[in-house]
């Protein structure tokens, strides 16, 4: 080597300030939170050079270390980039400074998870690892200034929901997640695996998820109607045995199940899903979920409960998300129903066909 020999790019040097940020909060930082623990503009140029020890994530989000970033880093990086700054010092997680630090998650304003991130995090079977997601969708109200870059991509609604926690990460519900990531694809198969695995595995019922795509315009998409009438059909499956399971393990009576109800040599009165003839005691199950039609669903169910009504037959209604919450207190309401048919009047004759 002579003097006209360029020296090596010097290591940067560590920053001994920084020794006490707690490595629970993934060694992902603002630049603003950085600048509250006192790094310098110069201090951050520095390690952030190329070969340094630092890299930019996301504008004004940094990884405190060289190598790739783990899944969990990527989440509160996007997290960090789209939450509202909460406060003049700091940007996406309030800085404090502390021993409790280590053990205090994260707290973001106006963002969450969604998207097929989401979705693998509530723990879906048919959706992608985080690892092999290009991007994360992150969902923040409609008026911010934000703009979709690197592994981050904004989805802006008009009113956030209450996210849930997962991990210690803000995660929308499943029905708005669920949204979400239809209204990115197009492959029909797809989108019937997702809204399927949402309603067999238990993530969901159908109609709050119906609501949603309803919400989103997506009921416009043909290869969404197409997986949408299996899911309500797998809906209702599911409501159906989770209504003679609840008959069977609470010990009632035993009805005669999915009838048609008629007057004798008159109109059919319509069906129900469970009768009782000696009681004259009906369950019916709602898994009607908003459609474009649903005031003249909703008409037509509330006449045939009117006309049953009137003619003596008590109709107990029921629904999916009941019979999974409160089983045992749906049954008292049947039970209850049963014991009273003693004190009422005797309930017209209807004939009791199969459906």
């Amino acid at each position: 080597m002579n003097h006209n020999t360029p020296l090596p790019p010097a290591a940067p040097r560590p920053l001994r300030h920084l020794r006490h940020l707690p490595d629970t909060h993934r060694r992902v930082l603002t630049v603003a939170q950085l600048r509250a623990h006192g790094v310098t503009t110069a201090d951050l140029n520095e390690q952030c050079r190329s070969g340094g020890s630092w890299q930019q994530l996301l504008p004004g989000v940094i990884l405190l270390h060289p190598g790739p970033p783990t899944s969990d880093e990527r989440l509160h990086a996007v997290l960090m980039y789209a939450a509202r700054e909460s406060g003049p010092a700091t940007s996406g997680v309030p800085v404090q400074p502390g021993a409790g630090d280590a053990h205090r998650p994260p707290a973001y304003r106006e963002a969450m998870i969604t998207g097929l991130a989401a979705l693998t995090l509530h723990g879906f079977a048919t959706t992608s690892p985080l690892p092999s997601l290009d991007k994360i969708d992150v969902l923040v109200p409609r008026l911010r200034r934000l703009r979709s870059t690197g592994c981050a991509r904004i989805v802006r609604t008009a009113v956030l929901p209450d996210p849930e926690q997962v991990t210690g990460v803000p995660v929308a519900p499943v029905p708005r997640a669920l949204a979400d990531a239809v209204a990115g694809l197009s492959d029909a198969g797809v989108v019937r695996r997702l809204l399927t695995d949402a309603v067999r595995a238990g993530h969901c019922d159908p109609a709050p998820l119906v609501r949603e795509l309803h919400d989103a315009r997506l009921l416009t998409r043909p290869h969404v109607v197409d997986a949408l009438d299996l899911l309500l059909a797998e809906g209702r499956a599911i409501a159906e045995d989770r209504l003679y399971t609840m008959v069977r393990d609470h010990a009632l009576p035993d009805p005669v199940w999915n009838v048609d109800l008629r007057l004798p040599g008159g109109p059919h009165l319509g069906g129900v899903d469970a009768y009782w003839p000696e009681q004259a005691v009906a369950v019916e199950l709602d898994t009607r979920a908003p459609r474009q039609n649903d005031d003249a669903l909703w008409s037509e169910y509330a006449r045939k409960r009117e006309t049953l009504e009137r003619l003596g037959i008590t109709v107990v209604h029921v629904t999916p998300k009941k019979l999974r919450d409160s089983a045992e207190q749906q049954a008292t309401v049947i039970r209850t129903a049963l014991m009273a048919s003693a004190d009422r009047d005797p309930a017209a004759y209807v004939v009791v066909l199969p459906r």
